[in-house]
Order: structure tokens, then sequence, then C-alpha cells
């Protein structure tokens, strides 16, 4: 394409248009056009990408272990700016104090135990999963995210996705990316990679103490895996046949196990864990994203999500 006697070049990912425009031998960034731009309304957005136009701010705050000095840690290109965090934390490990969320309703995820925050950097060099940075959790030392603002309704609905990789292999765990109540029988919300006390890896929803909804095919460990779930009423989402959960962008065969829920209390409100100081409950793996409606989304905008979620992170 030509603009005068200029060549222009653009190049498409799905409907994003992240590429750099050239204007004769002039580079200018194209418009961004960030996930929730598309699919507004959003109640959390956490990631380590630029997920709406508008968002002004920075996606983490990172501790480095020499001095524990914090640092906010924003994006470049609309991707987490990996060079400023690695020169912070150079020679040192990083790890995660705040996980900014995105969605505009400022529902920010903290921890400030030191031996409880997740870890981004090792010896001076970012982690990743298929090279792109990521958060790592711990389940033997507990690390989780506390965010700030209660989510989720008992008879509300819901559509969340997340990027993650579950790395346990061994013992029984919950294996939660997210949840809400954990701290009371029977009235709480997990999003899950193992349904205790199982040892296989299969994206569930979970009740403590436990029921819900499961994929009934296993999913494999050390695997990067885009997860999406929806139900339309937390108090009979095993029984009213509206709940999915899809792995990388295709529904999945449901079956439901435990008993139904009684409600839904507030607090803790946990990334990476289920249940307040219990390791049992915490995930061990990695997490790149999650971003999470209290609407059920149409299949059609579902689809898009999904697809705007791989085009990035390029998992299937």
């Amino acid at each position: 394409m030509k603009l005068g006697s200029n060549d222009i070049s653009a190049v498409k990912i799905g409907s994003t248009d992240v590429s750099k425009v050239y204007i004769g031998s002039t580079e200018v960034w194209s418009s961004f056009t960030g996930l929730l731009d598309t699919y507004t309304g959003a109640a959390a957005a956490y990631s380590l990408r630029l997920l709406r136009t508008a968002y002004t701010g920075d996606a983490i705050e990172v501790r480095r272990a020499s001095d524990n000095t914090t640092q906010d840690i924003g994006f470049v290109n609309n991707e987490l700016d990996v060079t400023s965090l690695e020169s912070f934390c150079s020679g040192t490990n990083g790890f995660v104090t705040t996980w900014y969320d995105q969605s505009g309703n400022g529902n920010d995820a903290t921890q400030t135990t030191a031996a409880n925050q997740p870890q981004i950097v090792s010896s001076g060099s970012v982690i990743e999963v298929n090279n792109k940075p990521t958060v790592q959790f711990t389940n033997t030392s507990q690390q989780t995210l506390s965010y700030s603002t209660t989510i989720w309704t008992y008879t509300g609905d819901s559509t969340l996705f997340h990027v993650s990789r579950n790395r346990n292999s061994g013992s029984s765990q919950y294996a939660s990316i997210i949840s809400q109540g954990g701290g009371n029988v029977n009235k709480a919300l997990g999003i899950q990679w193992q349904k205790f006390p199982s040892t296989a890896t299969q994206a569930s929803t979970d009740i403590y103490a436990p029921g819900g909804m499961s994929t009934s095919a296993t999913q494999s460990v050390n695997t990067q895996y885009l997860a999406t779930f929806q139900w339309q009423d937390w108090s009979t989402h095993k029984t009213n046949g509206d709940t999915i959960i899809a792995i990388n962008g295709s529904n999945q065969s449901l079956s439901a196990y435990g008993s139904n829920p009684t409600g839904l209390v507030s607090t803790p409100r946990l990334i990476g864990g289920f249940i307040a100081n219990n390791s049992n409950a915490n995930f061990l793996g990695d997490i790149q994203e999650i971003v999470i409606y209290t609407t059920a989304l149409s299949q059609t905008d579902i689809d898009g999500a999904e697809t705007n979620i791989n085009d990035f992170y390029s998992i299937y």
C-alpha cells in the first residue's frame, strides 16, 4: 500500500492491529485495540500485557530481593516493560507485591508478606512461559495475592478467562487460580486446575468442601493453557446445564462432583489460592492473565475473546 510515493506496511494479528506502520523511512506504531476495548465491562482484569486503551496505570509493582525496594513496572509497546524490570532486579530475584487491575474498577491484588509474594524475576532474568513473562506461584510457601473487592454473588453470572500452567504433578491440591470465600465450608468459589483430592489436572470449579464441575478429560501438567469458564447461577451451576469450561477454545465435556453450594461469602479473595494459610489450597504454577466478567458473554464473544488471547500468547 502507498501513501503518495511512500510505502505503508501493517500487519494484523486476529482483529487487533499491533504492527508498526512505516511511512517512508519513519516508523510509527499503529493504533492499538485491547481485549477490553472490544469486550467491554470486565469486573477485573490482571495481565502482563496492556488490555485497555484507556488504562494509563502500570502492570505490576515488584520488590527486588537484594534490598526490598519496590518499583512499578508498566508497558512498552503494549507489553510488560521487561527491560525496566530486569534493570531494576539486576542480579537478584523479583517478586510481585501488587498486580494491578486494568478493568477500571481498581480491584488490585496485593501481598504485603515477602515470603508469600509470587515471583517474576529469577537472578535478574524475567521468568517466562512460551516466551512471555509470567507470575510464578509456589504452593509450599503459600504465595497468593489478595484482591480488594468482592467480585461474585451467589446467584450471579460470570465469564472468566485465564492463561496459566499447572506444574503440580504429585500430591492432591486444589491448584486454585482465583477464588472467593474459601474460609467458610460450602460457601466458597474456586477456579482451579485440580479437584481435591484428585491428583489429575482437570480444569474445574470448586465449592469447599468439595464439589463442583470439572472437565471429563484431563489436561497435561507443565503445559500452558487458555481456560474459559462460564456459569449463569453459582447456586445451581452443577445442575442447570449452563456451565461451560473450554480448553484452548474448545468446549469440554463436563462432570459434576460433590455437594451443591449453600452460599457464598466474600473473603478471603485470592489469586493463587483457595483457603487462606492452607498449602493444599494453593497453586503451584504460572499465571499470565485473568479476565473476569460478571455477565454471561455470548458464545460469539467468548470465541472472539479466546482468539484475541491466543493471538497474543500463541497457545494453540
